[in-house]
């Protein structure tokens, strides 16, 4: 038998798509916890009050909100878990994570007949993918022909798509399900804690899924929000969903939520870490004390000043995302995106190729809204342009960036 020494993992700046750079208080509540019982009240109680900020953090009174525990996969597949064989279901895909969001949908709607024929990558005849170019937006346009021609009982889309750095269409997504009678399903694992949206505003969207390690900036195995309109949930009564684990309305039992009210107490649950609780509560608390809009302005503001900055080196930027920059390298280095990365990653610089075709250079700034964090991210990348061979003049695109933080 093999004893290994001690794992040592190295700061790093995490500046891909996410995860994001959790916070020191986020690590401090999970590691000073006591050894709770699982059931012991103050569990609990953090369990009540996570899901109470949840609420206020996606903009909503749906009761059937609160955390799946897992990542942001887990919560997507209890998003999309009503959808049950032969549905027939539009998907819009404008990059590498709607991609596979288009995936569990289809394994979700495909028949045994269909799923026998290709059980990773089912083709049923009910859902029909809509793709949109890489590198371009899902507009309300092309939601609404689609969901014209096709009159699906389903649509659904990523609200950002981190694969290529696009915001879609949310209010257009919205207001062609309304017309269409259609039920909408979002994929928001990338816009909340990052825009300022409530998801009462979108009426026509009836299940939402995010995750806990970008905007939520929590640890990446805690929480996974997900919030479900009570037409969602009144179908899961009548049709039942293909899944124990991540059933909408047996895990919102484990909130304290049954027969659609809230408990002052909840029963017994699936073991929920006292440690994951904390740390989840400490995340939400972080995100309303800092407020949706200013955050959302603050974003805005810290993405514009490196986009100045990667555009000064000759770089094309391809996205708008403000949590995210995806970019195509200067003509020399056309080609070379994947190595540029793998040296920034060698050097604790964690940005990130697309996962996808066309190969471009993912830059983000999750929880790393300041100056000191901006210049340091602008200063490395344009070491690493420079180590490629690229010309660039590091000393005004630093200067140009104090510039603009200065006012």
């Amino acid at each position: 038998m093999s004893v290994y020494p001690t794992l040592v993992i190295p700061e790093t700046i995490a500046a891909g798509p996410g995860p994001g750079n959790t916070d020191p208080r986020v690590l401090d509540a999970f590691s000073r916890q006591g050894v709770a019982d699982h059931m012991h009240p103050d569990v609990l109680r953090g369990m009540v009050e996570a899901k109470e900020m949840l609420r206020d953090a996606w903009g909503t009174r749906n009761i059937h909100t609160f955390g799946v525990a897992g990542t942001g996969w887990s919560g997507l597949d209890c998003a999309i878990s009503p959808i049950l064989p032969g549905d027939k279901v539009v998907m819009f895909v404008n990059g590498t994570f709607s991609g596979i969001d288009s995936i569990g949908v289809r394994m979700k709607a495909a028949t045994a007949e269909e799923l026998a024929a290709d059980s990773l990558n089912p083709q049923p005849a009910s859902v029909t993918v809509i793709d949109v170019p890489h590198g371009e937006s899902v507009t309300g346009e092309i939601v609404e022909k689609a969901l014209a021609e096709h009159k699906p009982m389903w649509a659904m889309m990523a609200h950002w798509e981190t694969g290529s750095g696009r915001i879609n269409d949310i209010q257009g997504f919205n207001d062609a399900c309304e017309k269409h009678s259609v039920m909408g399903i979002v994929d928001a694992v990338s816009s909340l804690g990052v825009s300022d949206f409530s998801i009462d505003d979108y009426p026509a969207v009836k299940i939402w899924a995010s995750c806990p390690q970008k905007g939520v900036i929590c640890l990446p195995l805690t929480y996974a929000p997900v919030s479900f309109r009570d037409e969602a949930i009144e179908l899961v009564k009548k049709r039942g969903v293909r899944t124990y684990d991540h059933h909408p309305i047996l895990e919102a039992r484990h909130w304290g939520v049954v027969d659609g009210k809230d408990g002052q107490q909840q029963g017994y649950h699936r073991t929920h870490s006292c440690y994951a609780v904390a740390a989840f509560h400490e995340a939400l608390r972080i995100m309303l004390e800092y407020g949706k809009a200013k955050k959302a302005a603050d974003y805005e503001y810290y993405n514009t000043g490196l986009r100045q900055a990667v555009e000064a080196m000759g770089c094309e930027v391809t996205s708008n995302m403000t949590s995210l920059i995806v970019l195509n390298l200067p003509g020399d280095l056309a080609g070379k995106e994947k190595e540029l990365v793998g040296g920034c990653r060698a050097q604790n610089f964690g940005i990130w190729p697309t996962l996808s075709e066309p190969v471009q250079v993912r830059i983000g700034i999750l929880n790393l809204l300041n100056k000191e964090s901006i210049t340091e991210i602008a200063s490395k990348f344009a070491d690493a342009m420079i180590g490629m061979g690229a010309e660039v003049d590091k000393g005004k695109i630093l200067g140009d960036l104090e510039a603009y933080f200065a006012g």
